[in-house]
């Protein structure tokens, strides 16, 4: 057998194997990816509850934000997205059958540690063009181009954006107040 056919006969072998093995992980990528999905488990129901209430699915602009645009890295990332996805999705399933009880207080301190501003900015891009919100502009510029040592995220302020405990849809264009964050958190003061 001459050396070109037994290259040919690898390369092919390669495409058989890694062709239903890349196929397959993207299809349970995909499918993993849906808020639905998230919903399929009952510690997590009422965050995605709340989340179809909140601004990131109810807006003027018609754009959705899923679970996956703020709690993983960006999919363009794929390495990063593949490794946050798969580690997040098994410390899940572990904390699922092995932890008693699910105490929605703490798992929720640890995905707001998780955080990071460039999850947030995916989207909002232009933080720093609000002719006017003055006060807004001036405190995303303290975030954007923060001082060694003055370092913030997002969630510091907008900790209560999506995830919160109200039981109605917040339309930001109807409401009689625009949506103001509610400030950095002082605790243990």
């Amino acid at each position: 057998m001459s050396r070109y056919a037994k290259v040919a006969i690898w390369v092919a072998v390669g495409v058989v194997v890694a062709f239903p093995l890349f196929s397959m992980t993207y299809f349970t990528m995909v499918r993993t990816s849906t808020p639905g999905f998230c919903a399929s488990c009952h510690e997590i129901k009422p965050a995605v509850q709340e989340w179809r209430n909140s601004t990131h699915v109810n807006n003027a602009s018609g754009v959705v934000a899923d679970c996956m645009d703020c709690h993983l890295p960006a999919p363009h990332d794929t390495f990063d997205f593949f490794f946050a996805k798969t580690y997040h999705g098994a410390k899940d399933v572990v904390k699922h059958f092995i932890i008693e009880e699910y105490d929605r207080e703490k798992n929720r301190k640890a995905a707001y540690e998780f955080f990071d501003n460039d999850q947030c900015q995916k989207c909002h891009r232009n933080l720093l063009y609000m002719p006017y919100k003055r006060g807004a502009m001036r405190a995303h510029r303290s975030v954007i181009y923060a001082r060694p040592g003055l370092e913030k995220r997002c969630v510091d302020c907008h900790y209560d954006l999506v995830h919160n405990e109200r039981l109605t849809v917040m339309f930001r264009q109807y409401g009689n107040l625009p949506y103001q964050a509610k400030g950095l958190r002082l605790e243990g003061l």
